[in-house]
């Protein structure tokens, strides 16, 4: 029974009840979490209920004060189990009731009262001292508290065993000596001189750099800057990761390997054979062909690669590739949105004969389409680079080709076409060396014929999807705006890049300004786009009568798979960046021709053919638009993917 004066507990802290009780409830003073914040001692009173408390001694305390002076100065100290003063009279006391109640079998593990207990320890066991009794008990490993009595507002022990504490003691060695090591890595990471042995770690400012988590331990505890760029400074700056480590797909969730959901094999249908030969057209380093183009005198023909007839609607392999967006590439290699085994039996030109989705069409003098129709067929590809097939431009095969590209390019760019022309560059690193290769992109006739076809076929597939009334994704672009005064070369196509508006995509057909069209949407390359799969999957759909998905269920799928191919996208730009710093820190004497391409602020925006690079470059004289100087690379930070350029 509580009485005035009466020494409890009350939130794991002492307390003394200081009244009688009022309405089933008792006065108590403690001291507040306030005396923690100050010098002196701050206290609080309370009215509790006797259930709220747990009775350490039923007094009289002498004051609080006094209870909590005993406590601080005799008991054992908590901080180190390790290391409690064995001279310590609180300690003595305490180990000697253990050894006197364990050398009996019937108390070794006996349970036992708190104020037994106290008795047996200290003798003379009084309300100031109880406290410190307990804090002794609860500090040492001698006894522990049975957890069901203090459940039942009763303070009982159990003595622990030898081995037991033993065992307790040899865990707090333990880890008393992974916090030693752990702070002189820390001390080491602060001054950036980390041991080889100190790897393990930096586990998880690893996975902080890779996006793979949202705090570093090791970042806080070294109070560094809890950023992904200087996570991957430290990282480089302590020898864990060399320059040559890209982070850039897993910051963006992204596998660098492809797909492991394999297509089975094309389905035996019947197909149209086309007698014709198409030609897949592309870079010498292309390995997933699927495209070819053909004309046999009346018709043009594009041949598009056809997962479709095995990719159904929300399989496995319809979400794979909805959450990839798009084949992945990085100048590591490519992370295929479909399996690598699917090039084999879809990519165009790897074996005698290919299977494709066909899009036939009929063209008028002035290069519109009359007609188009997608086919089931069976082709015949023959695959020639850009380089091979400049050669054979004027042959009887290809010239036909470059012929209807001309035409279209002119029909299109007189609908009010912008085609813009930047410097592009093929990034390549060794696999074995590392080393980086920066080519730049060498401008093709074929290229830009092949361009022209896809484009044609993006138009017919529209135009066929719109009159047979099949849920399609059309890609349309607003007008943009464009000045009379747009000067020549790269000046020009710089502002002409940026007076365009993003493309859309929606289930309405709606103008494509920039491509010059009235209606258009993207099938040529659905083994590695999937707003390109999704809109075969449809075509098939409609080809062998089953249901297409409606427009609904359509675009929230081209939606997803469009969010997940910005992922990509930009994970491509951040990981060429990369790369290209990379190559500027591996070839430290590098200089290179940069040409003014906007001259209208403080500072001349420049671009940089040969990197594929722009970047604002301080010169020491005024610059006219395509000026061109000379510059090498200096400030290199990789994490930031910042170089400053000046001139050489």
């Amino acid at each position: 029974m509580l009485k005035n004066k009466s020494v409890v507990l009350y939130k794991k802290e002492a307390a003394v009840v200081c009244g009688e009780a009022s309405n089933g409830k008792f006065p108590i003073q403690f001291r507040t979490s306030a005396a923690t914040q100050t010098k002196k001692a701050v206290y609080g009173n309370q009215s509790v209920r006797e259930k709220d408390v747990i009775l350490l001694h039923e007094g009289p305390a002498s004051s609080l004060e006094k209870v909590l002076e005993n406590a601080e100065t005799k008991s054992p100290s908590p901080d180190d189990i390790n290391k409690m003063d064995q001279t310590n009279e609180v300690f003595c006391q305490i180990k000697e009731a253990h050894e006197l109640l364990t050398s009996d079998e019937e108390t070794a593990r006996s349970p036992i009262s708190f104020e037994e207990l106290a008795q047996l320890c200290h003798g003379d066991f009084t309300a100031d001292d109880s406290f410190m009794i307990y804090r002794g008990l609860i500090s040492t490993l001698f006894f522990e508290l049975s957890a069901k009595d203090f459940a039942d507002g009763r303070l009982v022990f159990v003595p622990r065993q030898a081995d037991e504490i033993d065992s307790i003691v040899r865990k707090s060695q333990e880890k008393d000596r992974e916090n030693e090591l752990r702070a002189g890595f820390i001390d080491r990471l602060k001054k950036r001189q980390l041991l080889a042995d100190d790897a393990k770690f930096m586990g998880d400012v690893e996975s902080f750099a890779l996006g793979m988590t949202d705090k570093s331990k090791t970042m806080h505890e070294a109070h560094f800057k809890e950023t992904v760029e200087n996570a991957h400074r430290i990282l480089l700056e302590t020898g864990i990761w060399p320059i040559t480590k890209n982070p850039y797909p897993s910051r963006w969730g992204l596998s660098t390997k492809s797909s492991a959901h394999g297509l089975p094999t094309p389905p035996d249908e019947d197909r149209t054979e086309v007698p014709s030969t198409a030609y897949a057209i592309d870079n010498a380093w292309s390995t997933d062909p699927d495209d070819a183009v053909a004309f046999d005198g009346t018709y043009l023909w594009v041949h598009i690669a056809d997962p479709a007839s095995t990719v159904m609607p929300d399989d496995i392999v319809d979400k794979s590739a909805r959450e990839r967006g798009a084949t992945l590439y990085i100048p590591e290699g490519a992370a295929r949105m479909l399996a690598e085994n699917a090039l084999e039996d879809y990519a165009l030109g790897l074996t005698e004969k290919s299977r494709a989705l066909s899009f036939r069409l009929k063209l008028d003098g002035d290069g519109n389409i009359e007609d188009c129709a997608v086919i089931k067929t069976i082709v015949k590809v023959k695959r020639l680079t850009y380089e091979q097939a400049d050669e054979m431009k004027e042959s009887a095969e290809l010239k036909p080709l470059f012929d209807i590209a001309r035409r279209n390019s002119v029909r299109r760019k007189n609908n009010g076409a912008v085609q813009i022309d930047m410097p592009e560059v093929h990034i390549t690193v060794d696999e074995n060396t590392k080393l980086v290769s920066i080519s730049g992109g060498k401008r093709t006739e074929s290229a830009e014929m092949v361009r022209e076809m896809m484009v044609l076929a993006g138009e017919g597939a529209a135009k066929f999807a719109f009159q047979n009334g099949i849920p399609f994704p059309y890609v349309s672009q607003d007008q943009p705006t464009i000045p009379q005064d747009i000067p020549d070369g790269l000046a020009g196509q710089y502002r002409l890049r940026r007076c365009m508006h993003k493309r859309n995509v929606g289930i309405t057909p709606s103008m494509h300004w920039g491509l010059g069209i009235g209606m258009y949407t993207q099938v040529t390359s659905p083994l590695r786009r999937y707003g390109d799969l999704i809109a075969h999957i449809q075509l098939r759909a409609f080809l062998d009568g089953r249901p297409t998905l409606d427009r609904d269920t359509m675009l929230l799928r081209v939606s997803a798979g469009e969010e997940s191919a910005q992922a990509a996208h930009k994970a491509e730009r951040k990981s060429n960046t990369h790369w290209t710093l990379v190559y500027l820190l591996q070839n430290k004497d590098w200089t290179g021709n940069a040409v003014c391409i906007d001259n209208s602020g403080k500072i001349p925006q420049f671009c940089i053919p040969s990197l594929g690079m722009e970047s604002a470059i301080p010169v020491k004289s005024k610059v006219e638009l395509n000026q061109t100087i000379s510059v090498r690379a200096t400030n290199i930070k990789l994490p930031d993917l910042s170089v400053d350029f000046v001139e050489a």
